[in-house]
């Protein structure tokens, strides 16, 4: 009987893996999660706050929230949409993207990394990121 306990406890283990797995693939590697709350009077919204870093040679995929992004840029740095010319992403300027607005879908090609806080506001319970092709 011990040998189909120890199968059942790592079936349960593999199939939570699998669950945080699906979890977080919708995040960003470069997101840095500092606090999450509920939206008080907005039932079924929660506010996140996050610090973002992207690398020299690191991309921004496209994507869209549920819910509305602002912030600003902690450390300035340039960037190159395809098919453009560079820009500078400069430190102190501000983010807000409203719902199912696509951005992003820029790399980072400076010597120095984008540093960004953002705050979502958004629908709880669904991913903070789609990613858009």
């Amino acid at each position: 009987m011990r040998p189909i306990r120890i199968v059942l406890k790592s079936a349960v283990c593999g199939a939570m893996f699998v669950g945080l797995l699906s979890a977080t693939a919708q995040d960003s590697p470069a997101r840095s999660e500092m606090k999450r709350a509920d939206l008080s009077g907005a039932p079924g919204m929660e506010v996140i706050s996050s610090t973002l870093e992207f690398k020299p040679g690191d991309e921004v995929q496209r994507h869209t929230h549920h819910g509305v992004e602002s912030g600003y840029i902690l450390q300035g740095a340039k960037v190159q949409y395809p098919g453009k010319e560079p820009m500078m992403l400069e430190t102190g300027a501000p983010i807000l993207n409203l719902r199912d607005v696509v951005h992003g879908g820029y790399k980072v090609v400076g010597d120095k990394s984008l540093k960004l806080f953002t705050v979502h506001i958004v629908d709880k319970g669904k991913p903070l990121y789609d990613y858009v092709k």
